[in-house]
């Protein structure tokens, strides 16, 4: 009788030990790169499983806003922020990861444009027969709010093809659907077909702000908390650059 008592309490303990060694990650595309590196190794080193969903941080906070569990997500701030603000994300585990510059992409081995000026830019742009960009994502809000700053929205937006994620810009650009792609720097690096036609000027350039938070009904905290710990040791310092990425100056952008 024993013995049938303690197989039925191992029966019950080890799924729930296992679920708790899951640890359910949100994360932006953003840091996909990065995240595609250091997940492999931190499961060796902990033995944890490590559960992630990329998309778009727009995307990604709907679905949280809808009830989805989450251990840890990687959002842009203002969304991260309002999280911490309804009590869904713990504020003391809120932490800058990294950020990224923006960049445009073209189909590869296809004729770079001029982009060393904002005037060439702006010519760069307006020779574009068609431009991709994430409707949502922190690409094309970069984008379609510097299109109006430069007041070129009326004679572009003819042009524009907007899609949901980066993949999708990525997927236009090298299929030839779309002569220019408006992504985060480490997006293009990480995909095929495409490459880096540069850099946004400087007197324009923005980034795109990777920032971590721990869900406040984490159910693998611990975990959560080592994962966030590895994205910002010494170890990932050296795998930002690969991807195009580099450390936060400021907690708050």
């Amino acid at each position: 009788m024993r013995a049938a008592w303690v197989i039925v309490v191992i029966a019950l303990v080890i799924p729930v030990r296992t679920r708790a060694d899951t640890l359910t990650v949100l994360c932006s595309n953003g840091l996909r790169a990065v995240m595609q590196d250091v997940v492999p190794e931190f499961e060796r080193a902990t033995g944890h499983q490590v559960r992630v969903s990329f998309s778009v941080s727009a995307e990604l906070k709907k679905r949280i806003d809808g009830g989805e569990q989450f251990d840890l997500a990687v959002l842009t701030p203002a969304l991260i922020d309002d999280l911490v603000s309804h009590g869904i994300i713990a504020g003391a585990t809120r932490q800058a990861i990294a950020r990224t510059a923006m960049a445009i992409s073209i189909r590869a081995g296809s004729p770079k444009p001029e982009l060393q000026s904002v005037d060439a830019l702006a010519r760069a742009l307006r020779a574009a027969p068609s431009i991709a960009f994430p409707r949502d994502g922190a690409g094309g809000q970069f984008f379609t709010a510097l299109v109006a700053r430069l007041g070129l929205t009326n004679e572009l937006t003819p042009k524009f093809k907007p899609v949901v994620t980066g993949e999708d810009v990525s997927r236009a650009v090298a299929a030839g659907d779309a002569a220019l792609g408006i992504q985060p720097l480490s997006e293009i690096l990480s995909a095929r077909g495409i490459e880096v036609a540069g850099m946004f000027p400087r007197e324009v350039q923005d980034y795109a702000m990777m920032v971590g938070g721990i869900s406040a009904n984490a159910t693998s905290r611990s975990e959560a908390q080592a994962l966030l710990d590895r994205l910002m040791s010494r170890a990932t310092d050296a795998i930002l650059p690969r991807h195009g990425m580099e450390r936060a100056q400021l907690n708050s952008r």
